[in-house]
């Protein structure tokens, strides 16, 4: 039995991918760099109609979308390999808070500042602005998740979970590890970590590479 997973290398489909990889399951990719125009766009649009990535189409034929829905059914079908906390364990009550607070508060920010104009037109200055403002959130985002946690080796204690490959990935978007590393100093050891798991070194290499200002 194979998944269809709808992504492309970089992008939010990153951290379903590695979770993919360390399940050990069988999956190929259909490539769609949705932020490259609309023919990239429109190879998602007949399982999303939203047009975007992550879109994971099950055995069954069902389709999946939103990375942390995707991580979490990834996760929580597969308990033998221990990506999350089991319902009844005491730590699923901050899985699922860091789980949704990623995308709620941090990836929804790209969707902004990635086509100002969505919001203010051709205003080049306000373009920028929402550039500014959207890059300084996403920092006190970070910030502010990385004084809430208590960490161990991984976010949630010694064993990595998804959320720990969802932080590993969004933490490489603007502004870029070197400033995620000042802002968040628990989380930069915990994303070292991640980068650095012998299961995924091939993986990462493949499919985003760390850039100079990230090691």
């Amino acid at each position: 039995m194979s998944f269809t997973l709808y992504g492309a290398a970089g992008s939010g489909s990153v951290p379903v991918e590695a979770a993919m990889t360390l399940i050990g399951l069988d999956y190929r990719i259909v490539e769609a760099v949705t932020w490259e125009g609309e023919a990239e766009r429109d190879k998602v649009a007949a399982v999303n109609p939203m047009r975007q990535i992550p879109a994971l189409i099950l055995p069954s034929g069902e389709v999946l979308t939103e990375s942390a829905a995707i991580l979490i059914w990834l996760a929580d079908t597969h308990p033998e390999v221990r990506l999350a906390p089991s319902v009844d364990d005491p730590r699923r009550a901050q899985f699922l808070r860091w789980m949704t607070f990623i995308p709620a508060s941090i990836y929804s920010m790209f969707w902004v500042r990635d086509v100002p104009s969505r919001l203010v037109g051709d205003d080049a200055a306000a373009q920028e602005e929402v550039k500014r403002r959207t890059l300084e959130r996403i920092v006190d985002c970070w910030r502010i998740m990385d004084s809430q946690i208590t960490p161990g080796r991984f976010m949630l204690g010694d064993e990595v979970s998804v959320l720990d490959l969802y932080v590993a990935v969004a933490s490489r978007w603007t502004p870029r590890r070197a400033r995620f590393y000042a802002e968040a100093p628990r989380m930069a050891e915990i994303v070292r970590r991640v980068d650095a798991l012998p299961a995924l070194q091939g993986f990462w290499a493949k499919r985003f590479p760390l850039e100079d200002d990230a090691a």
